[in-house]
């Protein structure tokens, strides 16, 4: 196929790397900025420096934007899209634009297929992205009304990219467990740096710090967009959260040794239970 990588930051750059090193479709780049397209050229990644237009040659779209500038994008350029090309995007949230890309989709003739790459980096950009990124990771495919054809086109074509598994989900359930295991712990690890104790924090810290503080090297501009599009689910895992820690926290104020232990053995139990 000719695949077009719109946004060639850490996951776009990323799509293009593994797609040239692990199948034989074509690869042609789509970004702002000029001089990414040539290094991405340069490096391989690219078969070919591509713009709007281009996407009249694609078989297949990959929008590696952030989600309202998916839309947009789309908004803007669906009048070049084939028709039955699929389109497929890599937000990390669901709910609120796959209504606008499935109707934009049948309003220009193409399938839309959201999809989710659960991997990244503390760092961003072209210059973060790795041919290796996705491999053994999982892959969430959100159909949004797209037809059985255009789910199994974006399933092999991300186990030919080396992901380790295929995640099939609605827009509803994405963001529920997105917002539990991806969005809740930047919330945390943002919140435990803020600590007026982490400047201080060498020769008294190991890999607990570590593990805690690693994702709150954060993409704010992303990150913020992405907790308000994701408001409601958000809300309810940060309150749980927060009845979690008040628990702990009033156990530790009235010195109750047993309450304490009986909440930190609840959650090694269901840690372990998980087999993690």
């Amino acid at each position: 196929m000719k695949i077009a990588v719109v946004g060639l930051g850490i996951i776009g750059g990323s799509f293009c790397k593994s797609l040239k090193k692990n199948t034989d479709h074509y690869v042609i780049g789509i970004n702002r900025t000029r001089s990414t397209l040539e290094k991405a050229l340069s490096d391989g990644a690219i078969d070919e420096i591509g713009n709007e237009e281009s996407l009249s040659e694609a078989d297949a779209i990959i929008l590696a934007l952030y989600p309202e500038a998916a839309v947009r994008f789309i908004e803007k350029n669906g009048k070049y899209i084939n028709k039955g090309a699929v389109v497929t995007d890599s937000a990390g949230i669901k709910s609120k634009i796959c209504p606008k890309l499935t109707e934009l989709g049948r309003k220009y003739g193409f399938q839309f297929v959201g999809s989710h790459p659960m991997a990244g980096k503390e760092t961003n950009g072209y210059e973060s992205s790795d041919s290796e990124l996705f491999n053994g990771a999982s892959y969430i495919i959100v159909p949004c009304e797209s037809s059985d054809e255009s789910v199994k086109l974006l399933s092999d074509l991300a186990l030919e990219m080396k992901f380790g598994m295929i995640k099939i989900s609605d827009p509803e359930e994405h963001d529920r467990m997105i917002a539990f295991t991806s969005q809740l712990p930047h919330v945390l690890a943002c919140a435990y740096v803020l600590s007026p104790c982490c400047i201080k924090h060498k020769g008294f810290s190991a890999g607990s710090y570590k593990d805690v503080s690693r994702v709150a090297n954060i993409n704010a501009e992303l990150w913020s967009e992405l907790f308000l599009e994701n408001r409601e689910p958000l809300i309810a895992e940060l309150e749980t959260l927060r009845d979690n820690i008040l628990a702990i926290t009033a156990a530790v104020k009235a010195d109750d040794k047993k309450r304490i232990e009986q909440l930190l053995e609840k959650a090694h139990q269901t840690k372990e239970a998980l087999g993690e």
